[in-house]
């Protein structure tokens, strides 16, 4: 089997759901660009309240993530009742979680002050914050049934519904942010409001696609014949958690930067916002290989053939890396033209423009790390993947961070030299650690291993 090949499959699986990944950040962009028309204080406010709620978020979507490798697996050994049991308990746990997380988030908001939020924008970030909050139970039912058909490879329309979910977004945006067609403008709140409309789209509409694909409808008409064991919700949350965790530390560590963005100024809050929005773009594509990637070796893992699940994950590295490398030399090139789309001010532009050039260096880091956890959840392989993200964020990244912004007065491009740091030690470790399992399987199995 060559490369090529590899890279077709990936590239199949891997398109429609980087367009359907760049979803859940293009909310965040459209609001920014949208926000940053108003001024300063409403990009800032925006950007707290989504650096906030994003850790939550990528939590709950990383319950999720754990279906795909498990129902991929089940279907390359072809085993239909297995792949029942992943489903409905799958329901269980994310819809349970879903609700859990979006209370826990309502209640949040009454300690908002607690984050240090510059008192001028607090009242924004609440409206913000409460809208954002209960959309978390659309969020997590789009989610599980999207990460569902993904462990068959069924992609496309993930895609779909993410991209007429957003056109909805930014068309509410318009309507309620400035006050169109008869609406009061309101700012800050109808940003989150069109945020709430939109995913509540999203989930009537994967909902009814379900309803209509006769493979995925057959799994849903069997459920009732599922017994409900909490060894199976178990076996589940095995993999789930850790995905979860990988995801609220990554994700909290860059929600915790703008918190200390903030300690600095509301300028360094919005050109931070800028920096990141373009970055998370460039992050969430990425994690459309990741994700190919977890279905290619999953699969490949489930049929026994070890030569191919390496291939499939040596692929992914690749085309991430010539990707991310591509994206570092657009934002090198258009540093200083990329924020003048969100905002006005000059000395915002001025300030984004510096963080941009680190944002490019850290580019290939970015994806090899993303692509290395997608890579080990098709193995199954997620506790120690979740120590590395800590280790590289929580115990390296944010602490230099710091230490270059606040005691070598560096500001706020101290705070992204500590995230570069981070993520490139997360990309070698993880890219080792992915070798390292592939050859122990491959050990493990040798009777199995098939050559081409």
């Amino acid at each position: 089997m060559q490369f090529g090949n590899e890279y077709k499959k990936l590239i199949k699986i891997a398109i429609p759901v980087i367009i359907s990944q760049l979803g859940h950040i293009t909310v965040g962009v459209a609001d920014s660009m949208m926000l940053g028309k108003l001024g300063g204080l409403e990009l800032a406010a925006s950007t707290i309240g989504f650096s906030l709620f994003f850790p939550f978020m990528m939590f709950g979507i990383g319950l999720s993530y754990g279906l795909s490798p498990l129902i991929a697996k089940a279907d390359g050994e072809n085993k239909p009742e297995k792949i029942k049991g992943i489903l409905y308990h799958g329901l269980w746990l994310n819809l349970s979680f879903g609700v859990a997380i979006s209370i826990f988030l309502w209640f949040l908001t009454s300690f908002l002050e607690f984050f240090n939020v510059p008192g001028e924008i607090l009242p924004l970030t609440f409206d913000y914050f409460t809208w954002m909050a209960i959309s978390m139970v659309p969020v997590m039912f789009f989610q599980v049934n999207k990460q569902f058909a993904e462990g068959f490879g069924i992609t496309k329309f993930a895609m779909t519904i993410s991209l007429t979910g957003n056109l909805l977004n930014i068309f509410l945006n318009y309507i309620l942010i400035f006050g169109k067609f008869g609406f009061q403008p309101m700012g800050v709140e109808g940003a989150a409001i069109a945020t709430f409309i939109s995913r509540i789209y999203m989930a009537l509409v994967i909902g009814i696609y379900i309803y209509l694909n006769i493979r995925l409808k057959s799994y849903y008409n069997q459920l009732s014949t599922v017994i409900f064991e909490w060894k199976e919700l178990k076996s589940l949350s095995r993999i789930s958690f850790p995905i979860g965790f990988q995801l609220i530390l990554e994700a909290g560590a860059f929600g915790f930067t703008a918190i200390m963005a903030g300690w600095i100024g509301t300028n360094e809050i919005a050109a931070h916002q800028i920096a990141l929005n373009l970055a998370a773009i460039t992050y969430m594509a990425a994690t459309g290989l990741s994700a190919a990637a977890t279905v290619r070796v999953g699969n490949e893992l489930g049929k026994l053939d070890y030569s191919t699940m390496k291939k499939a994950g040596s692929s992914a590295f690749v085309m991430v890396g010539l990707f991310m490398c591509i994206n570092a030399i657009i934002f090198i090139g258009l540093r200083f033209y990329l924020p003048t789309l969100y905002i006005n001010d000059q000395k915002i532009i001025t300030i984004s423009s510096a963080l941009l050039l680190i944002t490019a260096f850290f580019q290939l880091s970015d994806g090899i790390q993303c692509v290395g956890l997608g890579n080990l959840r098709g193995l199954g392989d997620v506790k120690i993947p979740s120590f590395i993200t800590f280790l590289a964020y929580w115990i390296l990244g944010i602490p230099i961070g710091y230490i270059l912004a606040f005691k070598f007065n560096l500001g706020i491009e101290g705070i992204w030299y500590g995230l570069l740091i981070g993520l490139s030690v997360a990309a070698v470790l993880l890219m080792f650690r992915f070798y390292f399992k592939t050859k122990e399987i491959v050990n493990k199995n040798s009777s199995h291993f098939k050559t081409y």
